[in-house]
């Protein structure tokens, strides 16, 4: 696909991804003009998988808390043709996932000998 100019041409590009075995999104959003495509995914497989089959070379993560519980929106852009097309994923975490990105060497230390 060369083009993103109307809505089938970028419902395809989705159809093309499911038909290739890759897990359709549970939610998407296309902007009115066919500016901007959003794809939901389920887990960080399919997500993994969606931005691989796009090419997204742009790559952010955002943590934040929402109301007590701590989330971890991946999301992956990719520009075609004018249009932007991001697949997001969002996850809950806990507190002890974040403890880990504070370490600097994760791997535990041998204690000392006396």
């Amino acid at each position: 696909m060369t083009e993103l100019a109307t809505r089938a041409q970028a419902f395809g590009l989705i159809a093309d991804g499911v038909a290739a075995g890759l897990s359709a999104p549970w939610r998407l959003y296309l902007a009115r003009g066919c500016r901007y495509l959003s794809l939901s995914v389920g887990d960080r497989a399919e997500w993994n998988a969606w931005r691989t089959h796009l090419g997204c070379p742009e790559l952010s993560v955002r943590v934040y808390d929402a109301g007590g519980e701590i989330r971890r929106a991946s999301v992956a852009e990719v520009v075609l043709d004018g249009c932007r097309i991001s697949v997001e994923l969002v996850e809950e975490v806990s507190t002890d996932d974040l403890d880990r990105l504070l370490v600097v060497d994760p791997t535990p230390a041998e204690p000392e000998e006396r």
